[in-house]
């Protein structure tokens, strides 16, 4: 038995698709299907129930606990012993939400790199329920989130402090309040968005951060916002405020990595303090073997971030 077979049955085993997993594993659903058979017969066992969703057997169940323990011996072994020789080599497997990493990763990663070159980075991209799963099921080494002070089984230490702001463009206020503009905005500084009522919304979903707190923050004002447009791309909505067709709320690091200068001057932009800030984590496993690559990326990633700050 090989360590891609168990590996493969692992992502079965998760998937509890012989199609999700062979499309995850990049294979055919033939040959995933051929490498589990050959696992059974090593075994004499039956170790999946195979109807629709799949079903781990008693065995299988047992030999999914064995599979995942070799998975994580492995993986120890082969970093501990490239930190004994100083010959650090690897794929560090990191998860972070697609526009954050846009914003953040590239300089990072490029500075780390030349530190290590012979380190490869995997990014997994997703939202922040997901990367915390594939987190606890040890399918990444670390995730940068918006994860809670405690997470069962993984170390957390702060990164930095995240702020949602709202963008409106000057021709939208403009067009929506007339003479009475500058007084709407010093009305929505002071906090008060009722304003807003009439304003027209672009709106990331209430699962992501910046939807969330835009809503919150309506919401105490007592604003129900009328959002002509919802998207998961927050980058899409950010263009389409430059445009006029909407107030956007969005992260204001995010917003000035994907508008260029110009674009950011035709732009007002309101702060809500505390209640609109939170703080970005980086989140890894507790392990039997801390491999120093990912408190060494953790360190470099944190001093990056100070530097730019």
């Amino acid at each position: 038995m090989n360590f891609s077979s168990m590996d493969y049955f692992v992502i079965v085993a998760k998937e509890r698709s012989f199609t999700k997993a062979a499309q995850r594993l990049n294979i055919t659903q033939q040959s995933l299907s051929a490498h589990i058979a050959s696992i059974e017969r090593e075994l004499n066992a039956q170790l999946l129930i195979r109807h629709v969703p799949l079903e781990l057997t008693y065995a299988g169940e047992r030999f999914l606990e064995y599979a995942l323990e070799f998975q994580q011996k492995h993986g120890d072994m082969i970093r501990e012993f490239g930190d004994i020789s100083g010959n650090q080599k690897g794929v560090l497997k990191i998860g972070i939400a697609m526009t954050r990493g846009r914003t953040i990763m590239p300089t990072i990663i490029k500075g780390f790199r030349k530190l290590y070159p012979n380190i490869a980075i995997k990014l997994f991209e997703g939202s922040n329920d997901l990367l915390k799963q594939r987190l606890t099921d040890g399918e990444i080494d670390l995730a940068i989130a918006n994860f809670p002070q405690t997470l069962s089984g993984a170390e957390l230490c702060d990164f930095f402090r995240e702020e949602v702001k709202l963008f409106v463009s000057d021709q939208l206020l403009d067009k929506v309040y007339g003479e009475q503009k500058e007084a709407v905005i010093k009305r929505i500084e002071s906090g008060d968005l009722l304003p807003l009522s009439n304003c027209p919304f672009l709106m990331n979903s209430q699962r992501d951060i910046a939807g969330r707190i835009g809503r919150e923050l309506l919401d105490e004002s007592g604003v129900e916002p009328e959002i002509c447009v919802e998207a998961l791309n927050v980058e899409t909505l950010l263009e389409l405020c430059y445009n006029g067709e909407g107030a956007c709320f969005s992260p204001g690091n995010l917003t000035e990595a994907t508008l260029s200068e110009q674009q950011l001057k035709s732009l007002k932009v309101f702060r809500f303090g505390e209640k609109a800030q939170y703080m970005i984590r980086i989140g890894y496993l507790k392990q039997s073997y801390n491999w120093s690559i990912i408190s060494d990326f953790i360190k470099y990633a944190r001093t990056s971030m100070e530097q730019e700050h």
